[in-house]
């Protein structure tokens, strides 16, 4: 019998407890983990500790380095990053929170195709560098990435850098964009200036001086031929400066056979275009080269109306065994461990940071870019300041263009002398490569090389498509070298030497009008 004292109790059911909440670390250390979630799965990620290589062309950047306010080219990638999910949004405009390192700056406008950044990134899912280059300009594009030590900088690990400066040749010529002076004085002689009066006058290149083309394209289109050599091949084919040619004697290797009725061109040394032919029966393109020397005469105008190179114009000039070897002397002065403070800004004599070591500098191969021809100085250091490889190779093409002695170059390197020295323009200045052989020395065993072995072609590629037509059509279409020559005077730089003596032993005035175009 049931007892009525007795109550039956039903206990609740069982309820089941709130789920965890999944939380993100805002730590910096390899555990670093991230949660994708979807309706069927969970996947997790950690942050990698990675050296990115990747290449940029400078135009339109104002350098490297990030700065509140301006284009970056680092302002541009930091927020690529985030957009592809390789850096979380707490971190976002942080880039302490993710170790982040650069193994070089680059001024304004200055381009690179070795540049390496470091920093912790989600870089899974596969597909990171694709959705970096796909959140990028097309002006930067990254290479790869390399699994690195945790404790891995890329600025602190990066043992030296190599850069490459392209100084058109005609730059070298100490007979091409000389100053008002010099150029009346030199009329009537036998060494004639070219006269620069307009480039010097309005601020700008005169046609046919400084790689200005003017082709009639009819149905013919024309695109950057670019190709690299060195100085004994281009020797064998180019005139030296000597070398005297007219029509009756010219012809040789330099003649090629085009086709019929299109037209041909040609370019010298010193960056004049080509004398425009239309192949006909009348013309033998393998008797004649089609260059400055044979088809252009003093004071003739071409068929668009512009005065054509008189003497003197260094329509003859070449960079041959004999130029090479002088300037290369010029530059391997800069070798070994200096003083730089005269050849940056904002650096004191006394600051230690000052004194650089140079490993290399040397300027062996030309390059020729859309019919205009460039010496290729590289230069390899441990690190380097503000302007200072501008300013190096600025002194370097005063000296060799005769505007100061050689001695100039070894006062400017020391201590205890203040010397103001001309900045070349940025435009021919790229990062070519950084390496970290202490680092490969010492972690080889456990991590992959750090180099850019694996990414040349890509490289190569970028710098033809990129940078070399950049550097080549800005001096064409602005004439930013040859209007930077005629800055080269005593009234701009009064350390330069008012008198200089040329190649044979005369002396020639070097002042000229400020055409206002100093570099920065």
């Amino acid at each position: 019998m049931e007892n009525p004292d007795t109550k039956a109790t039903i206990s609740p059911p069982p309820q089941e407890p709130d789920p965890k909440k999944l939380k993100m670390s805002t730590t910096t250390s390899d555990d670093d983990e991230t949660t994708t979630t979807d309706t069927t799965k969970k996947q997790r990620y950690k942050r990698r500790k990675v050296a990115i290589f990747f290449a940029y062309c400078g135009v339109g950047y104002q350098g490297m380095q990030k700065n509140p306010g301006a284009k970056t080219i680092e302002g541009d990638l930091e927020e690529a990053l985030y957009l592809s999910n390789a850096v979380p949004e707490q971190d976002r405009n942080n880039p302490k929170r993710y170790d982040w390192a650069r193994s070089a700056r680059t001024d304004k406008g200055v381009s690179a195709v070795g540049q390496v950044v470091s920093g912790r990134f989600y870089v899974d899912p596969p597909g990171f560098v694709d959705r970096l280059n796909s959140n990028l300009s097309p002006q930067i594009r990254i290479f790869g990435y390399k699994r690195v030590t945790a404790s891995f900088n890329a600025k602190k690990f990066c043992d030296r850098r190599r850069y490459v400066y392209l100084i058109p040749v005609f730059a070298l010529d100490p007979s091409a964009h000389r100053d008002r002076e010099s150029v009346l004085a030199s009329l009537g002689s036998d060494k004639e200036f070219v006269k620069c009066l307009e480039c010097s006058e309005r601020g700008r290149k005169v046609g046919g001086l400084m790689g200005k083309r003017n082709y009639e394209l009819r149905g013919t289109s024309f695109g950057l031929d670019i190709s690299s050599n060195t100085n004994e091949s281009m020797v064998e084919s180019e005139f030296n400066e000597e070398t005297k040619v007219s029509p009756d004697n010219a012809g040789g290797d330099d003649s090629k056979s085009e086709p019929k009725n299109e037209i041909s061109t040609s370019s010298n040394n010193n960056g004049v275009s080509g004398v425009e032919v239309e192949n006909s029966e009348d013309t033998d393109l393998n008797s004649e080269p089609l260059n400055d020397t044979t088809k252009v005469s003093v004071g003739e105008e071409n068929g668009n109306g512009e005065e054509k190179p008189e003497k003197g114009s260094g329509s003859e000039y070449c960079y041959g065994e004999k130029e090479k070897d002088r300037f290369n002397r010029i530059l391997n002065c800069y070798e070994g461990t200096h003083n730089f403070h005269n050849f940056t800004t904002r650096t004191k004599a006394a600051d230690p940071a000052a004194r650089r070591y140079i490993i290399s500098f040397n300027a062996n191969t030309t390059v020729t870019v859309g019919g205009m021809d460039f010496v290729k100085c590289e230069v390899v250091g441990q690190s380097f300041m503000l302007h200072q490889i501008r300013k190096m190779i600025g002194l370097a093409v005063a000296i060799f263009r005769n505007c100061a002695p050689e001695s100039l170059l070894e006062i400017a390197l020391q201590k205890d002398v203040n010397v103001n020295v001309p900045t070349a323009p940025e435009v021919g200045l790229y990062l070519d490569e950084c390496f970290f052989a202490s680092y490969n020395q010492k972690w080889g065993d456990s991590h992959e090389e750090l180099s850019m072995k694996d990414y040349e072609q890509e490289a190569e590629d970028f710098k033809m498509k990129h940078i070399y037509p950049h550097i080549s059509s800005t001096e064409q279409k602005e004439g930013v070298v040859g209007l930077w020559l005629h800055s080269l005077n005593h009234r701009n730089y009064p350390d330069l030497c008012t008198t200089a003596a040329d190649n044979d032993g005369n002396t020639s005035n070097e002042e000229s009008v400020d055409v206002g175009n100093v570099a920065e």
